[in-house]
């Protein structure tokens, strides 16, 4: 989309919590994230430094596209589109629910394994890696990054 082009508002959108909105899908994922260090804490597993190359394909993708950050922020500077960096956002929170949601099918997809500490170290550290980039574009946008939800 181009910034003069017209856009209908749906103000029952904004309010929704769904994935249909894309502010809440987005801070959704930050909650999840902020959650994983909350409880990762809490189970005060000592961590091994993280080494990604225990990271699979699915983890690796995504690390791919957190990596597209800094050129995605660049072309929306350059082409005065910061609709790029809200886009982008979406999805990379679509594929960190992506990510989340195999655990449900295979618990040893979760991000918090206590019988698996280095795993479970190189998964945080791309989690919070994500995080942050998450919590960056939004405040590029002015919007907060939620550490709950409620």
């Amino acid at each position: 989309r181009k910034a003069d082009a017209q856009m209908d508002f749906d103000f029952a959108k904004v309010v929704e919590a769904s994935k249909d909105n894309p502010v809440f899908y987005v801070q959704y994922a930050h909650a999840r994230i902020s959650s994983l260090g909350r409880r990762a804490e809490e189970a005060g597993i000592a961590l091994p430094a993280p080494d990604l190359s225990l990271l699979g394909t699915t983890e690796l993708n995504l690390v791919k596209l957190a990596a597209q950050f800094p050129r995605v922020v660049e072309g929306a500077a350059q082409m005065r589109e910061p609709h790029r960096i809200a886009f982008y956002l979406n999805d990379l929170a679509s594929a960190f629910h992506g990510w989340w949601n195999m655990g449900n099918d295979d618990p040893r997809a979760r991000v918090i394994l206590a019988d698996d500490p280095a795993i479970m170290s190189a998964r945080l550290f791309l989690s919070r890696g994500i995080g942050q980039i998450i919590r960056n574009g939004l405040a590029l946008m002015g919007v907060a990054a939620l550490t709950e939800m409620q």
